[in-house]
């Protein structure tokens, strides 16, 4: 039997298994069952809680200085990610409970580098870490670089955005709702990135103010997306003109999340986290 804990951030899922020093081997096909919502615990991913010096990839083990605890992210298909900006929220907040990380400060050691979390009065924030446009000349030409089709849909134009995980952003026009979205299925982008993208669908509320609806490489539809709010954001921000570090608010279906640009081009997410269950899952 496994121990397992299970959380979420803006209902973004996750189940969490401790492996401190490093003597469990996850496979695809077990990351699968954990995640599974019907014969499963039911999750967006998994993440395995080991110690930064126990990881089998060198560059995660030379962030081990820095960051104890690695952020060992899998999505629901069993696939490796390079982070999570939800997940680590829920990581930051199942150490603190397990006495694992003290401070208002804990680093995180992630494949997409170590990210620091803070914690707040009512969550925590994180700092991202450095984004950028995927093609910034073609972006700042064109103002976009691929082309999306959702399902049932025509192809619009949209706009890559890296931050250590790959998005492509989409500003929904007139006439087109996000709860019209057929999500069921991944949307095609064409030029197809070679490792996938998470798809962000946006829709402007106000100065500021952001509704998104996210389609997760190897996941599907999810209730929220840390990075993917992010992502929106910063896309919407290129758009708009005004580049400046005001925070933007962007609404998910599991809830609100809280983005702020940060100098030094990189960007910080802030939002609630809640463990909900603890129990015995057999592998």
């Amino acid at each position: 039997m496994t121990r397992f804990t299970k959380g979420h951030g803006t209902e973004n899922d996750f189940v969490l298994v401790p492996d401190l020093e490093g003597t469990l081997e996850l496979t695809p096909a077990q990351v699968q069952r954990i995640a599974d919502r019907h014969a499963g615990l039911g999750a967006d991913g998994v993440i395995r809680v080991v110690r930064a010096l126990h990881s089998t990839d060198e560059a995660v083990r030379e962030q081990s200085a820095q960051a104890e605890w690695f952020m060992d992210y899998r999505n629901a298909d069993g696939s490796l990610a390079e982070m999570c900006g939800n997940g680590t929220r829920v990581f930051a907040d199942y150490l603190r409970r397990e006495g694992l990380a003290t401070g208002d400060a804990i680093p995180v050691a992630t494949r997409a580098g170590v990210k620091t979390v803070r914690v707040l009065e009512d969550g925590y924030a994180v700092d991202l870490g450095p984004w950028r446009l995927v093609d910034e000349e073609g972006a700042r030409r064109d103002g976009f670089d691929v082309m999306v089709r959702p399902r049932h849909g025509k192809p619009v134009p949209a706009l890559s955005v890296d931050l250590g995980n790959p998005h492509v952003v989409v500003m929904l026009p007139e006439g087109i709702e996000l709860d019209q979205l057929d999500l069921s299925g991944a949307p095609e982008i064409h030029p197809a990135p070679a490792d996938g993208a998470n798809v962000e669908f946006v829709k402007a509320v106000g100065p500021g103010h952001l509704a998104m609806r996210v389609h997760e490489r190897g996941v599907g539809e999810t209730r929220s997306c840390g990075t993917g709010a992010a992502a929106a954001a910063l896309a919407t921000r290129f758009w708009s003109g005004v580049e400046d570090e005001s925070p933007w608010t962007v609404d998910v279906p599991g809830g609100r999340l809280t983005v702020t640009p940060l100098p030094g081009h990189r960007v910080e997410l802030a939002g609630p986290s809640a463990l909900v269950a603890d129990g015995d899952f057999p592998l």
